[in-house]
């Protein structure tokens, strides 16, 4: 099951990004807040190079590209991107809230889905449950990884006996 930290500028250091090492075997940069997030996206590309995990940038998969990171997370309002963003040999995450969503991820081509949210996330509405994740990964041959409301390891069991390709999160790595 593979491990999915987010980044949030409140978490965000070369410590941080150092110690994700040992926990996470994908990073996103996330950071809806920067003024210049090609420039942010550089840093964090330069700065984690030799480190293990696969990097990832959120939504511009052309600076994904040009950064030579892993992949891309794009945004549940980017499916017209995940062919554009396959094309470029990126390994493409799209954020997912419904089964039509997933349905057409996989559709697309995309090389897995996050599912949102499973557990109670502030300002993301009603979530999910392990059992509507459970059923989504027996219904849909795509990987999915599991979001929302992870924050401890508690949540990671549930997720695990869930079958899900892994689990992403902000808080429980921050």
């Amino acid at each position: 099951m593979i491990r999915y930290a987010i980044t949030t500028p409140s978490c965000y250091s070369f410590e941080y990004l150092k110690n994700l090492e040992k926990k996470a075997d994908f990073v996103l940069l996330r950071d809806k807040e920067s003024k210049n997030y090609a420039k942010l996206a550089k840093e964090f590309i330069e700065t984690t190079k030799d480190f293990k995990y696969k990097k990832m940038l959120h939504q511009d998969y052309l600076l994904a590209k040009e950064l030579n990171a892993f992949g891309v997370h794009l945004t549940s309002n980017q499916f017209s991107d995940i062919k554009e963003a396959k094309k470029l040999s990126l390994f493409t995450i799209i954020s997912t809230h419904t089964f039509r969503e997933i349905k057409m991820a996989k559709e697309l081509g995309a090389d897995a889905i996050t599912f949102s949210p499973i557990f109670n996330t502030p300002n993301k509405g009603k979530p999910k449950g392990v059992e509507v994740l459970k059923e989504a990964v027996d219904r849909f041959n795509i990987p999915i990884i599991a979001l929302g409301g992870i924050v401890t390891q508690k949540e990671v069991e549930l997720i695990k006996k869930s079958r899900a390709f892994g689990f992403a999160s902000i808080r429980y790595f921050c």
